[in-house]
């Protein structure tokens, strides 16, 4: 409903902070529909906020996260004063990566996106330290093994550089966690910059870094393939 995360809907409602039809409930597990059912948070009434989806160039440095336990800034810094609902992020950006991040509060469009089975390719342009020959593409597009998992992308090809760098463009369809730094570790190559330029047909275009606007209609659909539904956090 845009209140807040789940982890800290969880502890509100264990903390016995939220009545549904007048009783109060501490399983934060227990059905409820919010277009039939009471639903308080300290006394008030909830009501479900207006559906958001934005997109935001995060920076370098900052943590995907509401908080951080290290103290670090998160990119909710970024939305402070904006008047928005609360947004969750649409997947993950590394606090050293940067580019590219949906926030919404519709977790099911959300999950339209992240879930693999909805096949979205997130695509990547990564600096790298020294050259990237035709040996190590072939290897990157056969897919490597790191830990015994086998990492692999959709597309992977050579866009620039010169003799101490080289700029690779990394289409991914299911990001796992910290994918492209463990891909290119495997080839001995170091990332200096990893930014997420584009989700689908969605591009990070000339959006300033820092910067976040929002989705329109048409953004959200094509995204999605279908009108998301309504928020039910």
């Amino acid at each position: 409903m845009g209140v807040c995360s789940r982890s800290e809907a969880s502890r509100r409602i264990i903390a016995g902070r939220v009545r549904v039809n007048g009783n109060v409930v501490r399983d934060p597990e227990l059905p409820a529909d919010p277009a039939v059912d009471r639903i308080e948070l300290d006394g008030v009434v909830l009501r479900a906020a207006e559906r958001v989806c934005i997109m935001l160039n995060k920076p370098r440095g900052l943590v995907v996260s509401a908080s951080d336990e290290q103290g670090r800034r998160t990119v909710y810094a970024l939305l402070h004063e904006a008047g928005l609902p609360w947004l969750a992020p649409v997947g993950r950006l590394d606090r050293a990566s940067e580019g590219l991040l949906l926030m919404s509060n519709d977790s099911a469009w959300a999950a339209g996106i992240t879930e693999p089975d909805a096949h979205v390719l997130k695509t990547y342009r990564v600096q790298v330290r020294g050259i990237v020959d035709d040996a190590i593409l072939q290897r990157l597009r056969a897919g490597v093994v790191d830990r015994g998992e086998h990492l692999s992308a959709a597309s992977v090809q050579a866009v620039g550089g010169g003799g101490k760098n080289t700029w690779l463009e990394i289409v991914l369809v299911e990001g796992r966690n910290r994918q492209i730094r463990r891909m290119l570790s495997t080839c001995d190559r170091e990332i200096l910059r990893l930014m997420r330029v584009a989700i689908g047909p969605l591009q990070l275009g000339d959006l300033a870094k820092g910067a976040w606007r929002r989705l329109s209609e048409v953004e959200i659909r094509q995204l999605s393939g279908k009108r998301p539904s309504a928020a039910t956090r």
